[in-house]
C-alpha cells in the first residue's frame, strides 16, 4: 500500500529512476544531449570522410543544389566566414565544387559533386543509427511526442524573443 500524506490522501509512488526535474534543469538537458548527439553522429561519419557540420551541407544542397554560401549559411546558422572555411575544405575533399551562375557571374554557387550526391546516403544511414542509440527505450508514441516537443522549443527560440524582466515570469 502507498504512503499518506498528511491530508490524508494516498502518495503516488515514484519509480526508483524517476526524478522530478525544474525548468532551470532544460537548458543543461538539453545542451548536454545535442552534444551527445553530435559525437555519435560525428563518429559515425567519420567512416565517410566527413566531419561534424558537414552532413549539413550536403543534405541542405542534396534539398536545393546550386546555392551561394551566405545561402547555406543563413540555412545552417553559422557565419559566412566558417561555412567559406567549410565549403573550401568539403571542395578540398572532393564533396563540392564552386561555380558561377549562370545568370549573374558575380555570384559563386555551391554545388555536389557525385561524391557528394553519393554520400547521403552515408549520411542519412549514420543519423538513423544516432536516432536509434538515442531512443532505445522510447515507445513510437514518446519519440513522436519528443520530436513534436523539440520542434516547438526550436519554433519559441526562433521567434521574436520577448525579453523577461524576471525569470520567475517563465
Amino acid at each position: 500500500m502507498g504512503k499518506k500524506h498528511k491530508d490524508g490522501k494516498k502518495q503516488k509512488s515514484k519509480k526508483k529512476d524517476q526524478t522530478e526535474y525544474t525548468v532551470v534543469d532544460l537548458s543543461p538537458a538539453l545542451t548536454q544531449a545535442a552534444r551527445s548527439m553530435r559525437t555519435v553522429l560525428s563518429r559515425n561519419l567519420l567512416e565517410s570522410g566527413l566531419y561534424a557540420g558537414q552532413d549539413g551541407v550536403i543534405t541542405s544542397l542534396a534539398e536545393s543544389d546550386g546555392m551561394t554560401a551566405g545561402a547555406l549559411a543563413h540555412k545552417l546558422g553559422v557565419k559566412a566566414p566558417t561555412m567559406t572555411r567549410t565549403i573550401g575544405r568539403m571542395e578540398a575533399q572532393g564533396f563540392l565544387e564552386r561555380k558561377a551562375d549562370a545568370d549573374d557571374a558575380r555570384l559563386t554557387k555551391v554545388y555536389l559533386t557525385d561524391l557528394g550526391r553519393g554520400s547521403v546516403a552515408a549520411i542519412e544511414q549514420a543519423a538513423t543509427a544516432c536516432d536509434r542509440l538515442a531512443t532505445l527505450d522510447f515507445s513510437e508514441k514518446e519519440i513522436r511526442n519528443l520530436v513534436r516537443l523539440l520542434k516547438a522549443i526550436d519554433g519559441n527560440l526562433q521567434a521574436d524573443a520577448i525579453v523577461l524582466d524576471e525569470p520567475d515570469e517563465i
